[in-house]
């Protein structure tokens, strides 16, 4: 019988390409990590690695095992939903990541209305931006991530995850209000002289806002940077530059600074599971509240 956990390093190895990459990613060593796969390959019967020095490389029954680890993982996980189906109540804990901006919004009125409804529930949210709550997922210290994905960048989900959309979030444009006039009557290129303000590198933020302003013909001259997306409308009141935002975070903007729509440029805001715990019935009842608490405004 196939261990588990050493088939999640085996998959992690394939997608990550290195024994080192691996332990960094479980905090462990790499030399606990190749122990562990030696000990999947006698668990196989099969060869799973080729090693070259420091190198190592799927062979192709590593390969073809590691593509078969999401189906199994999710069927185990499925088998678990099933048993944890018939309790007459639901409960125990609940570990939930979250994208900072939505903490206040979707991730605390979701504990609250799991802890009303589920006495016996204890969810647990953790701050995390997407790129990091999806690999906690992945390895089991999540059980549901909300995230967000801007459409026109491409960015696949990864393998073994679902994504349940929740609601569109429209981006706009955020300028100083002597700026107001001119962003309204020539959009982004009003704005190519004038200093921008952008999430420091790497950043989806950041990585949108490049694709707008370029798409636009221009480079934007980044002077600021800010991790707190919310801090920055208090940039823009204050005269510093310009940026691109998501509404949800706009509604109550200081004086001083302008919101203006960019059409066709949003980001989905959604649950990210893994693949055979929808059913499981702590995650079945936090999707059932997103379901249906998500602002009526809000489309997906």
């Amino acid at each position: 019988m196939l261990d588990v956990k050493r088939l999640i390093l085996l998959r992690d190895l394939a997608e990550y390409g290195t024994v080192t990459a691996v332990a960094d990613i479980h905090r462990v060593t790499p030399s606990a990590v190749s122990q562990q796969l030696r000990a999947l390959e006698d668990e196989a019967g099969a060869a799973l690695l080729h090693r070259e020095g420091r190198t190592v490389r799927l062979t192709a029954a590593g390969t073809a095992l590691a593509a078969q680890s999401d189906h199994v993982l999710a069927a185990l996980e499925l088998a678990q939903s099933a048993v944890r189906a018939l309790d007459e109540q639901i409960s125990g804990e609940l570990l939930i990541g979250c994208f900072p901006s939505g903490l206040q919004p979707l991730a605390a009125p979701l504990a609250a209305a799991l802890v009303r409804a589920h006495p016996r529930l204890r969810p647990r949210i953790i701050e995390a931006e997407p790129e990091q709550s999806l690999r906690l997922l992945r390895r089991r210290e999540l059980d549901l991530a909300l995230g967000y994905h801007y459409r026109h960048l491409g960015t696949p989900l990864p393998p073994g995850l679902n994504a349940d959309a929740l609601f569109s979030d429209p981006l706009v444009l955020a300028v100083p209000e002597n700026l107001r006039v001119q962003a309204e009557q020539d959009g982004l290129a009003a704005l190519s002289r004038h200093p921008w303000i952008g999430t420091p590198e790497p950043s989806a933020c950041r990585d949108v806002m490049m694709h707008a302003c370029h798409s636009a013909g221009f480079s934007p001259l980044i002077e600021h940077s800010y991790h707190d997306l919310r801090s920055a409308l208090a940039l823009v009141a204050a005269g510093l530059g310009a940026t691109i935002l998501p509404a949800m975070l706009c509604e109550n903007p200081p004086t001083g600074t302008a919101i203006l729509p960019l059409p066709g440029r949003e980001r989905t805001v959604e649950a990210v599971t893994r693949a055979g715990t929808g059913d499981h019935p702590a995650i079945a009842a936090a999707l059932a509240v997103l379901r249906s608490t998500n602002d009526g405004g809000r489309t997906v």
